[in-house]
């Protein structure tokens, strides 16, 4: 499905219907926009349907990249993100490049746990073994079995400077990571073969990853959810959407 079309170089006109079929063809279309230098004009006046994955990608590619413009949004372009609560106006001359103490307001405004659970003691003095064997980019282990989402996560951590490993489910996040130590965990919870909640126990009873933080990201906004999260060993509780600023910025805040 084409989700938008080239119309001069500098100028792409998205599709009337931007439904879930439409992400990956929209995310890689973006990417391939991204490669290119000088602005970009994004036409959204034909806009009739956008859908959640969508709209993320719009977002995330924007904060990617500020000289991104949309142009003459229809009614159902900003319906869709008022509805959403979603603000994809925000212009930033380079989001990677954000004082420490803006990274840090903006990561406490995610559902942070404000204390460590006794399986996830506090993370002010990390064990040698959860270090990465040498220096170089901060490795991110996502975990969600949804492609799109997993696309968003890899189009906004990536781009920020981070390595990440993929996971299908909690199973093959687990085989995926192995003993392998990472930075920063970010699981899903509904997945199937083994849920987010298995997947944090497993973690904690493995002395390499004991210590290593771990972000939900959900739809979920359930208090008994997140105190089970939490109780398994959970850092963070963040629920989808995802702003890709507050999720870099809490990422960065959690990760030692």
């Amino acid at each position: 499905m084409v989700a938008m079309t080239a119309t001069d170089g500098k100028t792409i006109k998205l599709a009337a219907m931007l439904d879930l079929a439409a992400a990956d063809g929209l995310l890689r279309q973006f990417r391939e926009e991204l490669a290119a230098e000088g602005d970009l004009h994004v036409d959204a006046s034909a806009v009739e349907m956008l859908t959640l994955p969508c709209a993320q990608i719009i977002v995330a590619a924007r904060r990617t990249r500020p000289n991104i413009f949309i142009d003459d949004p229809s009614d159902a372009f900003l319906s869709a993100f008022n509805d959403l609560a979603m603000d994809w106006q925000e212009d930033r001359a380079d989001f990677h490049h954000i004082a420490i103490e803006e990274q840090q307001k903006a990561a406490s405004a995610a559902t942070i746990v404000s204390e460590p659970a006794a399986a996830a003691p506090a993370m002010e003095e990390p064990q040698p073994e959860t270090a990465p064997a040498a220096a170089g980019p901060k490795r991110i282990l996502t975990i969600d079995d949804s492609k799109t989402m997993r696309d968003m996560l890899m189009f906004t951590l990536a781009d920020a400077g981070f390595e990440v490993l993929q996971g299908v489910d909690g199973q093959d996040g687990l085989n995926v990571l192995g003993d392998t130590p990472v930075d920063v965990v970010i699981t899903d919870i509904n997945m199937p073969i083994m849920d987010g909640y298995e997947v944090i126990r497993r973690l904690r009873d493995n002395p390499v990853h004991k210590r290593t933080p771990i972000l939900v990201l959900t739809t979920e906004s359930d208090a008994e959810k997140r105190t089970l999260a939490r109780s398994a060993g959970a850092t963070g509780w963040m629920v989808k959407p995802f702003d890709p600023d507050r999720l870099l910025a809490t990422v960065r805040k959690v990760s030692p």
